[in-house]
């Protein structure tokens, strides 16, 4: 990145500091010299995504309510990384406490790391592709999760992604890397218009 185009933090303070939400103020000065002093950001350890692929080569999938949204959302297993948790410990951990499923650890590949707000947030999502998981333990849910377990085939993934059955954007994208990952997803290279 050109130095020059970096913003100057001037200070920060935290707005909120709760289990579920640290917010940071900072005070910046632009390189234009503009000062904005309520610039927000959301800090965050991070999360991980899971595509779990079972092995008759259904997909695990979670359907919960999300209050942002006020609404039911079906998406893939993940959850946000503990203190002194790494990504892919967070992946099994989600995996089988919102699921019940686990796979071997040296079944979790991981596949991409994807910054989710880069305007507003430091947080990025951890994807992997867990192969051959089996349900052997009781889903443990956190206590604001109530979530459906539902399965999809491949063709199935390709079509919710596409229509919007599968609408929060970290969960789309992954969708199409996992995919394009097993091989169920051709991706064409037209370059621009050559």
């Amino acid at each position: 990145m050109n130095e020059r185009r970096r913003w100057k933090v001037l200070g920060s303070e935290y707005a909120i500091e709760t289990p579920h939400l640290r917010l940071r103020r900072d005070r910046i000065e632009l390189p234009s010299g503009l000062r904005i002093d309520d610039y927000f950001v959301r800090e965050s350890r991070g999360f991980a995504v899971v595509f779990a692929v079972c092995e008759d080569e259904r997909v695990v999938m979670v359907r919960q309510y999300k209050h942002g949204i006020g609404g039911d959302v079906l998406e893939l297993p993940a959850g946000a990384i503990d203190a002194d948790e790494s990504p892919l410990d967070c992946a099994r951990r989600e995996l089988a406490e919102e699921t019940g499923f686990v796979a071997p650890r040296s079944d979790f590949e991981p596949l991409r790391v994807m910054v989710t707000d880069p305007t507003n947030s430091d947080g990025r999502a951890h994807l992997y592709l867990a192969r051959g998981v089996r349900r052997l333990v009781e889903p443990n849910p956190d206590p604001t999760e109530e979530i459906a377990v539902e399965f999809a085939s491949l063709a199935d993934l390709r079509t919710w992604v596409a229509d919007g059955t599968i609408e929060v954007a970290v969960h789309v994208a992954a969708v199409y890397i996992a995919l394009e990952r097993l091989g169920h997803l051709a991706v064409p290279n037209a370059g621009c218009g050559r």
